[in-house]
């Protein structure tokens, strides 16, 4: 039994094929001429605030979201409870009792191994991200010995949950590495092979961007220089060191324009912004209050149109999502004492659809490669070919038919089925996630993932929505 698409479009050479996939419970054909299939999305920049936060998200529900915003896979930040550092955790501390009731160690084994201790599937992969600190403190860095097992390698010793979660990436996320530490991060991160995710920015006061907006709402603000000072500061060790940094949901002109100078030296520099940067400034806290409060802060007009510039002109890298769950009633403590984030994975494709593409900054194609192709080159994987797939000389291409069920490898293929001009309005109430902490519900846009398939199989779908 299988799902056929017929007549869809292969999303970078144009091409007209059927894709046939593998289906236990039905048998149907689906006129998919409007559509459009592509590799998977991937994210390299998520929290699902399990274990520790549960009342905000898990994994369960984190999992489901992206699926149904057509990604698969994704890259979980370490500012869990306890922090993912590697070290075992002792009874007592915050969030141990359940890691230690599952059997396990640490956080790494037990996200490694969530599927067997809960008696879930998840419907996306997923890989690990390291703290560069102790607990995420700040003080000490952390020591390899407590992760580097963790990374990809050795597998004959370790169990396929094992090998389907590594560790391929470090950062404190929610807060730069401190200067007193940063040499020695550098140091474990060129010796075990891994890159440094770096949330390049810091501030000691404000809750917003510094500016009219601000001085309206009566809260301090935050300098658009406090993320800078970490962009170039990390630029100089990088250009000393020779070591991979990413920089995360970079915000501001000046910043991009540091990153645009460096990546002219040829300096190994990657860095994402996410869809709230290109969508909103930060007139938006007028409008939506605290939904639109996050760290890095909503930043001015201009640069808001520098983050589409630095999108349309290859500065950016990719595009993450930043997905950071809360409750309703933290966002409604006000923006001195509300916690930072909004979630993204079910709406992200359809607002930078919007923006970017509808706006003419940028092609299907390029936002494709901007949220699938590029993320998953930084995250050490290789988006499915499916022009290499049609390969005639391949047995599971026959003419204008893919059979993702008969390819040499079925388990690699992951793709997304896009409706790329279809219209269609956000509505959080009908999130996967647990939160609703957004301020694009409502939004009309256009872009829509009707289906996630991972390892040739469906992991989500809204195919009903197609009639």
């Amino acid at each position: 039994m299988a799902i056929t698409f017929r007549d869809i479009r292969v999303w970078d050479t144009g091409e007209r094929i059927d894709l046939i996939v593998p289906d236990e419970g039905r048998d149907v054909a689906v006129d998919a001429s409007r559509l459009t299939v592509a590799p998977g999305l991937e994210d390299p920049h998520v929290h699902f605030r399990d274990p520790g936060q549960t009342h905000k998200e898990t994994m369960v529900t984190g999992c489901a979201a992206a699926a149904a915003g057509g990604y698969t896979n994704v890259l979980i930040m370490p500012n869990t409870v306890p922090a993912m550092d590697g070290q075992i955790v002792t009874a007592g501390e915050p969030g141990a009792d359940e890691i230690l009731k599952a059997g396990c160690d640490n956080v790494i084994d037990y996200l490694q191994h969530y599927e067997r201790i809960h008696d879930v599937t998840l419907p996306v992969r997923y890989e690990l991200c390291v703290c560069a600190t102790k607990g995420r403190e700040g003080k000490e860095p952390t020591e390899p010995k407590d992760w580097a097992w963790y990374m990809p390698g050795n597998d004959d010793e370790k169990d396929p949950a094992q090998i389907a979660h590594p560790v391929t990436a470090m950062s404190d996320d929610g807060s730069a590495v401190p200067t007193p530490v940063l040499r020695d991060v550098f140091a474990n991160v060129k010796e075990t092979g891994l890159y440094l995710i770096e949330h390049c920015e810091h501030h000691d006061v404000g809750a917003v961007n510094e500016g009219p907006v601000s001085e309206k709402l009566g809260v301090p603000g935050i300098p658009e220089d406090t993320e800078l000072a970490i962009v170039q500061r990390d630029i100089d060790l990088v250009r000393s060191t020779g070591v991979h940094v990413h920089f995360q949901h970079v915000s501001t002109a000046i910043s991009f324009e540091a990153i645009r100078r460096a990546k002219a030296e040829g300096l190994p520099i990657t860095c994402e912004t996410a869809p709230h940067y290109l969508a909103l400034s930060d007139e938006a806290l007028l409008k939506y209050g605290t939904r639109a409060k996050m760290n890095p802060p909503l930043r001015s007009e201009r640069d808001r149109q520098a983050t589409i510039a630095a999108i349309a002109d290859g500065t950016v890298d990719m595009i993450a999502t930043d997905h950071a769950p809360h409750t309703a009633d933290e966002k409604a403590l006000g923006f001195l004492d509300a916690p930072n984030g909004i979630i993204g994975l079910e709406c992200a494709f359809a607002v930078c659809h919007t923006v970017l593409v509808d706006g003419g900054w940028i092609s299907d194609e390029r936002l494709i490669e901007l949220m699938s192709v590029n993320p998953a080159s930084l995250m050490g994987r290789h988006a499915t070919d499916i022009a290499a797939l049609l390969n005639t000389g391949a047995k599971c291409a026959t003419k204008r038919t893919l059979d993702l069920g008969a390819s040499e490898h079925p388990e690699r293929n992951d793709l997304v089925i896009l409706g790329l001009d279809d219209a269609w309005t956000i509505r959080a109430d009908e999130f996967r996630s647990k939160a609703r902490n957004t301020p694009f519900d409502g939004w009309e846009v256009t872009g829509r993932p009707y289906a996630t398939i991972i390892g040739s199989r469906l992991a989500s779908s809204c195919l009903d929505a197609l009639a």
